[in-house]
């Protein structure tokens, strides 16, 4: 009786995580339900900061996908749900921020950056142009 006792406490020790996973109902609009998951993994969890609010398991991401599902049944645009995430939480809330002054620099950098490493490619490829050419390096060019 004792052992049985002991397997049941083990087996109820083991299945707990399972009844800590979230089971929700697909939202039964495609449209609605696209919006849905576009929204979630755009969405960044704030506990974990790398992972979307769909892949994390925080309270916090439970929450917000919660909250995320009730606006998008309740029939709110994106655009709606985004500036009440923003509003809340910040830019930093979305994986990809809309575009402000605050949020310029994020858009405007790569390209920036990309253009300094082609301006620096170019005069270093002008100053070994310039340089002189010895009469060895000469003879190994002609060969």
């Amino acid at each position: 009786m004792r052992h049985w006792l002991t397997l049941l406490l083990v087996g109820l020790w083991l299945a707990a995580p399972a009844l800590a996973i979230e089971a929700e109902l697909p939202i039964a609009d495609p449209e609605q339900r696209e919006l849905y998951d576009r929204l979630t993994n755009e969405t960044r969890c704030l506990v974990c900061q790398n992972q979307t609010i769909a892949d994390s398991n925080a309270a916090l991401a439970v929450d917000l996908r919660r909250e995320i599902r009730g606006m998008v049944e309740a029939g709110q645009a994106e655009d709606e749900i985004k500036t009440f995430l923003t509003d809340r939480y910040g830019e930093f809330v979305l994986y990809r921020p809309r575009w402000s002054a605050a949020t310029a620099v994020l858009w405007l950098a790569p390209a920036v950056l990309v253009l300094l490493g082609a301006l620096w490619l170019w005069r270093i490829v002008q100053r070994r142009a310039a340089l002189p050419v010895t009469s060895e390096e000469q003879d190994a060019l002609d060969a």
